[in-house]
């Protein structure tokens, strides 16, 4: 997840994208040798099989230890990249601060809610779960965003959306089957995420410093926030399975770590609109990975209220034509002129 470059609410984020800062394309940055279309394919993959990555860590461990040994490897991952860079770390105590509550909203709380909601729910309910950020992202960004308000079409998506989610979780039979719990903390999860990516579009936006520096900082808060919680919920692993082992280990240095650099990337190369749209993918990976691979069961209406919950989503993502907002920023001036 994610969840994940600091930017407006997309569906990020995966289990675990932190989503990109709005300061400008460096101009000097050099076009990869990798074509983006293979990088956006990989990056797909690699946040949609989180979530199997996150199931078969916790038949090993404990989920706060699936948290911590996630954000461990992803902080090293980044350290290095930071370090080759030679990025310098933040100075300002408010700025560590900012950093200190969107690691909470961003990376320890989702991340160890996904990992709870996956020891009774299926990998593929949780990624489809995830699919509903930039749902709730509208719906907050209503109250704390006032310059982002809503569109007949985005407040139609949000209602398609929540149709999408009630056709996924079966509403019209009670939630028959369902486990509500580990249902609701992947809800909670991916709507964690919207609030942190508001907070973060509000605080740090206008800090200077570069998208690599405030989220390597941010998984590094992140990290000393789960190595002071884990010890106090959980004992010391008596031995390290190797598949829980691996799949923690991918799951941090590939899912956290070299997928934050690979969006980076992309929204560099192709621009925020462009990179955001890894999102989508990431549920449709997600089913299939935990159908194919962990034998999970499918029912009719997960795919129909997948479709359904990624078109509301595509929806409330949309933004009005230059021409129509340009018209409504006039039209506007022109009413509080007349009421002045």
């Amino acid at each position: 997840m994610s969840a994940p470059c600091h930017q407006p609410p997309t569906p990020a984020a995966a289990p675990a994208p932190a989503p990109p800062t709005a300061h400008a394309p460096d101009p000097a940055h050099r076009r990869p040798a990798v074509d983006w279309r293979i990088r956006f394919a990989a990056l797909s993959l690699i946040w949609g099989f989180s979530f199997l990555l996150i199931k078969v860590g916790t038949q090993g461990f404990a989920p706060f230890q699936v948290t911590f040994g996630r954000l461990l490897a992803g902080t090293a991952v980044l350290a290095v990249a930071m370090a080759m860079r030679r990025e310098r770390l933040p100075r300002s105590a408010r700025t560590w601060v900012h950093i200190t509550v969107a690691a909470f909203f961003l990376n320890a709380l989702p991340f160890s809610l996904f990992s709870y909601a996956e020891l009774t729910i299926p990998s593929t309910l949780a990624g489809i779960c995830n699919a509903t950020s930039p749902l709730w992202g509208m719906a907050l960004s209503v109250v704390a965003l006032s310059e982002d308000r809503p569109t007949r079409r985005r407040v139609a998506g949000l209602g398609v959306g929540f149709i999408g989610v009630l056709t996924v979780l079966g509403a019209w039979q009670g939630f028959s089957g369902l486990d509500l719990p580990g249902t609701g903390m992947a809800l909670l999860a991916s709507f964690s995420y919207a609030v942190g990516w508001i907070y973060v579009r509000r605080t740090l936006s206008g800090t200077g410093a570069s998208t690599l520096t405030l989220t390597g900082s941010q998984l590094f808060i992140g990290t000393l926030q789960l190595a002071v919680v884990t010890p106090v919920f959980t004992s010391a692993p008596d031995t390290f399975p190797l598949l829980p082992t691996l799949s923690v280990l991918a799951l941090g240095a590939l899912g956290t770590g070299l997928a934050v650099l690979l969006q980076y990337g992309l929204v560099q190369e192709v621009g925020p609109t462009t990179g955001q749209m890894v999102t989508y993918f990431i549920p449709v990976i997600a089913t299939a990975a935990g159908v194919a691979l962990l034998g999970e069961r499918l029912s009719w209406n997960t795919p129909v209220g997948v479709v359904i919950v990624l078109v509301g989503a595509a929806l409330t993502q949309s933004r009005p034509s230059s021409a129509a907002a340009d018209s409504r920023t006039a039209e506007g001036g022109t009413k509080r002129l007349s009421r002045t």
